[in-house]
């Protein structure tokens, strides 16, 4: 059922180098192991990409391939964990290197390889010709392909502070901090926090003539509070509300941690006290923190096109949704409208071109209630008709083949300017929802059940008490219809994830999903605990 994979801040393929420290750390440890990885970049910047570039497409024209792309990719990435007064891990860890992808007689094929020199890159390109060549003579359709005019280029993602500028004793300083203050509240009993960087730097160039170098920076901080009734033998957690972004270490001054650190761990105390929802059919409004997910799991796999095709299975299953629904079916009210996008600054997804040189864009999935459209590359857009490809393609890194992934996926606010008071205003029985918890969907993506991280009952118009173990349960286009409210961009609030799992092998991507706060009609309410 899961489309999520754990990934961790340091992988253990042999063609990745990494520093790993853990235990009782003193500020500032684990500094001196990274004169590895940065030699290791200093010779990955000397490199001439158009060099190996030229040897790549050339080699495969003259074995045949009628079209061909390498992309080489240098990633860094930075992994702090503690708890309470302690660093309890600190991970470092780089990949550079490159992957080739052919297309020969309607067939792909593909390799890679993390030796970057012009004898490796014509070595596997040969190979991955071979591998084309194979797989044509057992496909039962020849790939359609769109053309697409090249392209010359440089991207860089929206931040200001490169986070690997900064020292380590400023990061793990941040964290203990927020730990400071969620233990300095009373009832708390543990409490644990984190931070992960990546530093993305990709270079693509096709036989289209183009030649693109990327830049991107994505952080993950987090943390998780938790407070113990021992004589009850109960315990509650706040997990920080606050998601991913593709942001630089600005994001630790953007949002006030410290804040959201005390105020987890009053809930999470407050919530050892709650009552149990009592199941039945309730109005919900729910906080963009919790909604983010539902649009994930309902919306962003169910209108990628390869499930819909049965291309792909993997991970998320297939889709409800046909190429005959497009135009036709009613996904949600005439209020809702899905925007997938490439271009939104902040969000994870965002790039300047995809791994086929198509420019990040932005169109409607879901217009006017109406399913409208889907999630395209240059070999799926043919196959619905299409001439151009919305720039869905890309990969983990350059050992795996690039294949469709989710652009960000967005509800978009409403005209008006109102936000939850004034959702929770027209609610006679109903509970507010905040914060992403437990969930479940089907291969279809359309049964679905979610939990949340707090709850508090409405009454009359009003907020009322807090609530606990409470899951709603719908269908997709039951959930979407039933949607009579949405607030103003003044609610509209941008969460993601930097572990979205898709295909065999599995490869993780990072992607966002913005919404407003936002009001749904008699839901079906399980108490989760029962």
């Amino acid at each position: 059922m899961s489309s999520w994979k754990w990934s961790p801040g340091v992988s253990a393929a042999p063609s990745r180098r990494t520093v790993l420290t853990s235990g009782g750390l003193a500020v500032g440890a684990a500094l001196l192991p990274a004169h590895a990885l940065e030699a290791e970049a200093e010779e990955a910047a000397t490199l001439d990409h158009d060099a190996l570039a030229d040897a790549a497409l050339s080699t495969a024209r003259k074995l045949g391939a009628d079209y061909a792309d390498i992309r080489i990719i240098r990633q860094r990435e930075e992994s702090i964990y503690t708890r309470e007064e302690r660093v309890q891990w600190v991970g470092r860890s780089q990949t550079f290197g490159f992957g080739v992808r052919v297309l020969v007689a309607g067939a792909w094929g593909f390799s890679a390889s993390n030796t970057v020199t012009e004898k490796e890159v014509r070595k596997v390109v040969a190979a991955a010709v071979e591998i084309a060549a194979a797989n044509a003579r057992y496909i039962r359709a020849r790939v359609q392909f769109l053309p697409a005019r090249g392209v010359t280029d440089t991207w860089k993602s929206a931040f200001e502070t490169d986070p690997f500028d900064i020292s380590m004793d400023e990061k793990i300083s941040r964290l203990l901090a927020i730990n400071k203050v969620a233990m300095g509240v009373k009832g708390v009993s543990f409490v644990n926090s984190s931070m992960t960087w990546v530093n993305e730097q990709r270079y693509l160039a096709t036989t289209d003539g183009t030649r693109i170098e990327q830049y991107l920076i994505r952080g993950l901080p987090a943390f998780e509070v938790t407070a113990v009734d021992r004589q009850k033998g109960d315990f509650q957690s706040r997990a920080s509300l606050s998601g991913p972004r593709a942001s630089g270490f600005e994001y630790m001054d953007d949002h006030d941690w410290l804040e959201e650190a005390e105020q987890a761990g009053e809930q999470a105390v407050a919530k050892l006290s709650a009552r149990p929802v009592d199941p039945g059919a309730y109005d919900l409004v729910i906080d963009p923190s919790n909604l983010w997910l539902t649009i994930h799991e309902s919306v962003g796999h169910s209108t990628e096109l390869d499930r819909a095709l049965w291309w792909e299975a993997d991970y998320a299953g297939t889709s409800f949704l046909t190429p005959k629904d497009t135009g036709e079916l009613r996904f949600g009210s005439d209020i809702v409208n899905f925007i997938a996008d490439r271009t939104q600054p902040g969000a994870l997804a965002t790039v300047g071109y995809d791994d086929e040189g198509i420019p990040g864009q932005s169109w409607h999935l879901v217009k006017d209630g109406i399913f409208v459209d889907w999630q395209t590359t240059r070999d799926l857009a043919p196959l619905i008709g299409r001439d151009t490809s919305y720039g869905c393609l890309s990969s983990e890194s350059w050992e795996f083949v690039s294949f469709p992934r989710m652009p960000n996926v967005s509800l978009q606010p409403g005209p008006d300017d109102i936000g939850q008071d004034e959702l929770v205003a027209d609610v006679k029985n109903g509970i507010l929802i905040v914060g992403n918890g437990s969930w479940s969907i089907d291969q279809q993506r359309y049964n679905f059940q979610f939990g949340g991280q707090l709850f508090y009952e409405i009454r009359d118009g009003k907020l009322g008490a807090m609530l606990r173990d409470v899951a709603y349960q719908s269908r997709t286009t039951d959930f979407w219809r039933s949607c009579d409210g949405i607030g103003g961009q003044a609610s509209y609030a941008l969460h993601g994830a930097f572990n979205d799992g898709k295909g065999e092998p599995t490869q993780v991507s990072t992607v966002s999903h913005g919404c407003p706060v936002s009001r749904f009609r008699g839901v079906t309410v399980l108490n989760s605990a029962a």
